[in-house]
């Protein structure tokens, strides 16, 4: 079993909507039993908080439930026993680099340098109004599908 980490600012938006596409794109692929997902933020601002409203909103309106998702910190564990920590955005990238030791560093990817996005950044959500959450969503739905299709050997 693959264990993907995605990870966020604050594990209230872009991470556990991840972890949650993910989750049920495996499932619908029929590769659920194949990986264990989840989502942690760099920071502790949120811990134990559910995923933002319009966060959990704009999910459930295309199948997807977050709610039983709760907000954490990436822990020195975390990087011992996941085989992929996947940012959100190079700020993210740079904080897990840096946190990271020097053995596990070859886990840190972008989760967009998955697939046919070509990498970059997913947006936070927060600048763009009700459409940023649904702009993230549409990248999160390519870039998950792309990871698990990659990561389970499919072309």
């Amino acid at each position: 079993m693959k264990r993907i980490l995605f990870v966020c600012t604050g594990n209230i938006c872009r991470s556990p909507t991840a972890e949650g596409v993910a989750r049920s794109l495996a499932g619908r692929l029929g590769q659920a039993g194949e990986f264990h997902f989840e989502s942690a933020g760099t920071h502790s601002y949120h811990v134990g908080e559910p995923p933002d409203p319009r966060t959990v909103r704009a999910a459930r309106a295309r199948g997807y439930d977050l709610s039983a998702q709760r907000a954490r910190r990436v822990t020195d564990f975390d990087f011992l026993s996941f085989d992929l920590l996947l940012a959100m955005g190079p700020d993210h990238f740079d904080w897990l680099q840096r946190s990271c030791p020097r053995e596990h560093r070859h886990k840190l990817r972008m989760f967009l340098d998955f697939g046919s996005l070509g990498g970059g950044e997913v947006p936070d959500p927060y600048y763009g109004g009700d459409e940023g959450f649904e702009r993230v969503l549409d990248l999160v739905e390519l870039a998950a599908h792309d990871l698990i299709l990659s990561l389970s050997g499919h072309p």
